[in-house]
């Protein structure tokens, strides 16, 4: 077995050789530090059906009391909360827990969704590649794959909203930058938010 496969076998029994996505020049403009992307602590391999949801807590999806003046359907998240809403008008919304940013990987904006995807694949990009050549090239979609059951992109940049195969990560930083929800959540949001959806992120809360 030649050196390069042995680390990776090693790099993959540690839950330390997903990185969620790479980074390209996009808008809004990630911060700097997203230049390193790999991310702590995904497990690819690890199983998580489609069923698992956050069902008690302040993580669990709920409808909330939610001031806002954008239209129902707008999809606001609040990355300093840990918290992702659909709003409902008449003062609500449909609120998710979610896992953010570790710290120097958090961003804000606006964008679309541009795209979705069922069960994604994850395809590491050349210069990811370049920076991290132990990666594997291609990753298909599955339980067992970090990206979990669905994926909502976000405009022309490299993040996503999707799921993951490690729910208890929910509430934390610990992402390059991408939203995770757990799989049962983010399927239900998958069936509620359409390509086009305008998709607002705040750092911190805003009145």
């Amino acid at each position: 077995m030649s050196t390069t496969r042995i680390i990776l076998r090693s790099l993959l029994a540690c839950g330390l050789a997903a990185p969620l996505l790479g980074v390209a020049a996009a808008q809004p403009r990630p911060p700097a530090a997203l230049q390193e992307t790999m991310d702590i602590g995904d497990e690819p391999g690890r199983v998580s059906t489609e069923e698992v949801s956050i069902s008690d807590g302040p993580y669990a999806r709920q409808m909330v009391l939610f001031r806002s003046t954008e239209a129902p359907g707008t999809v606001v998240i609040h990355s300093g909360e840990r918290f992702l809403y659909i709003v409902q008008g008449n003062g609500r919304a449909l609120r998710y827990g979610i896992g953010v940013g570790r710290e120097g990987f958090t961003w804000s904006g606006q964008v679309q969704v541009s795209r979705k995807a069922e069960w994604p694949d994850w395809r590491p990009p050349p210069d990811m590649l370049q920076r991290q050549p132990y990666l594997p090239r291609f990753m298909a979609g599955g339980p067992g794959n970090p990206m979990g059951a669905r994926a909502l992109y976000l405009g022309s940049t490299v993040f996503r909203v999707h799921g993951t195969n490690q729910p208890e990560t929910i509430g934390q930083a610990i992402s390059s930058g991408c939203f995770r929800l757990a799989n049962g959540d983010i399927v239900d949001l998958y069936d509620r938010v359409p390509v086009g959806t305008k998709v607002i992120i705040r750092h911190k809360a805003t009145l």
